[in-house]
């Protein structure tokens, strides 16, 4: 039996205890400084653009295409296991094309996706506007992509059905439970491999470790003398209540433009009053000092979707939020794969603003890590 160690218990690190416990012969521990699902998952909107995404090769492609590809069976297989309903958007997203943006390059991607199996239908602006009656009239509209394909997922929902499934699969979850070191012991060939992470509730036997912690990647990295740097970036949003729905009440995908995303919320497609999620804001870090939300920018990020969809100025701010992306310095996100050095810990953090999007391929990854390294001893 290996133990394995997950450091980490936001959407990605529920996601990977999750996949590994479909594994025989593992013992999977996952232990967070916070309870489940916090921080940059508890911040994120959950919108899942894989095939409107202008991603078309390489590991950006390969990683959304896997994981919404899992998504389809995940989400029922959770729903299966914990007898919970997980809000999932299947209605698609609409991508509003504005000013001087090139349709004839999401023609040529709409042609890519169909030989891939996943349709996009190009509108142009009168076909918007009539089959979108919600939306308002866009002076720099010049017309629209939508993706059948897409989804929307509700982060913490998700993350806590994980938790919960991986439960029924005998993972252990520990959270309020800091790391505060980790004993180590010489590998092959210069490398080493973490035997215990320390932890102020107890020692906890390793045999992998995997580091899905976010911004608190770098100081656990750094206590390997490996630090990977892993930039906040905050992001803020808000939710909207309307007395109606927007446009159709039985026609709800989410809308997108201008990197502004208006996302129903609570029940699809149901009649009466319904709710909306708006966001979010990117907003980085000015020298070391801690990031203060800018309201102004959170209001900049309102006011467009109300030239969006004008009735959206009539609805009551229900709450507002923020949470810190975690973005790598110096390299693409993810930070997926070994630590350098050491032959037994994986890194599997800083996804910026896709990690709903990407935790089931990240999930993936991790494990194939895992099982080719055992089936290799």
């Amino acid at each position: 039996m290996s133990h394995v160690i997950v450091i980490g218990c936001g959407v990605v690190g529920a996601a990977i205890a999750f996949e590994l416990s479909l594994l025989p012969r593992l013992q999977v521990t996952a232990i967070d400084r916070q309870h489940p699902g916090q921080n940059a998952t508890s911040a994120a909107l959950g919108v899942l653009m894989g095939a409107i995404s202008k991603k078309v090769k390489g590991r950006a492609w390969q990683l959304r295409q896997q994981s919404m590809q899992r998504y389809e069976t995940l989400i029922p297989e959770l729903e299966a296991l914990t007898q919970t309903k997980i809000p999932y958007n299947r209605q698609g997203i609409l991508k509003l094309c504005l000013g001087d943006e090139k349709m004839s390059k999401w023609e040529e991607l709409a042609q890519l996706r169909e030989s891939q199996g996943l349709p996009l239908t190009i509108l142009n602006p009168f076909q918007v506007r009539s089959q979108y009656p919600q939306l308002g009239n866009i002076d720099t509209l010049i017309g629209a992509v939508y993706s059948p394909s897409d989804r929307q997922v509700h982060p913490v929902s998700l993350t806590q059905a994980l938790v919960g499934a991986a439960q029924r699969h005998e993972v252990k979850f520990h959270f309020d439970v800091t790391v505060e070191g980790f004993k180590t012991v010489a590998g092959e060939n210069s490398t080493k491999s973490v035997t215990v992470v320390r932890t102020n509730r107890g020692d906890l036997t390793a045999d992998w470790v995997v580091v899905a912690a976010g911004l608190g990647s770098t100081p656990l990295t750094a206590e390997l003398q490996k630090p990977v740097s892993v930039t906040p970036v905050l992001g803020q949003a808000l939710q909207l209540h309307l007395s109606h729905p927007l446009g159709n009440p039985d026609w709800q995908p989410v809308i997108t433009g201008d990197d502004v995303h208006i996302v129903p919320c609570k029940d699809f497609g149901s009649m009466g009053s319904m709710d909306y999620w708006v966001g979010a804001t990117v907003e980085f870090p000015t020298g070391k000092s801690a990031i203060v939300p800018d309201e102004t920018r959170l209001n900049d990020v309102l006011q467009r979707a109300i030239a969006f969809c004008p009735d959206l100025a009539q609805a009551t701010v229900v709450r507002k939020w923020s949470g810190l992306r975690p973005r790598p310095d110096e390299q693409s996100a993810p930070v997926l794969g070994p630590l350098p050095g050491y032959n037994n810990v994986l890194l599997a953090t800083g996804h910026y603003r896709n990690g709903v999007l990407l935790a089931p391929a990240t999930a993936i990854a991790i494990r194939d890590a895992i099982v080719e390294k055992i089936s290799g001893n």
